[in-house]
């Protein structure tokens, strides 16, 4: 098991995958994390050097990521919903909010957008 930003990663576990595993990583992200950092696309967290692994970690503790970035993305909704704006007004209803149709899909929109928005 190895050890990155207080999650352990089995060690058969591919880098770019336990990269993505962090919220607000994707791959495009991860696989330009791991360019910098040369490490190969297809190595396995287990085949990292210890200087590699404290690398990464000093990479992500970088980065806005996991908690930080979701109470980031809910201070934003919050200060639209303050504002009173269009987007801040159809965040608190639960509506689309970038200009989807509304007229028959509605329960689709208001399935698809159970982010915490209300409180």
């Amino acid at each position: 098991m190895v050890f990155i930003l207080g999650i352990n990663f089995p060690e058969a576990q591919l880098v770019k995958r336990t990269l993505t595993s962090f919220y607000g990583i994707g791959p495009l992200v991860s696989s330009r994390i791991m360019a910098r950092l040369f490490i190969h696309p297809t190595a396995k967290v287990g085949s990292l050097a210890n200087k590699q692994v404290l690398d990464l970690t000093a990479e992500l503790s970088g980065m806005t990521i996991e908690n930080e970035l979701r109470r980031q993305l809910r201070d934003n909704i919050a200060r639209l919903r303050d504002m009173g704006s269009y987007r801040g007004r159809r965040h608190a209803m639960g509506l689309p909010v970038r200009g989807q149709r509304t007229k028959t899909q509605t329960a689709t929109a208001n399935k698809l957008n159970r982010v915490e928005r209300k409180g």
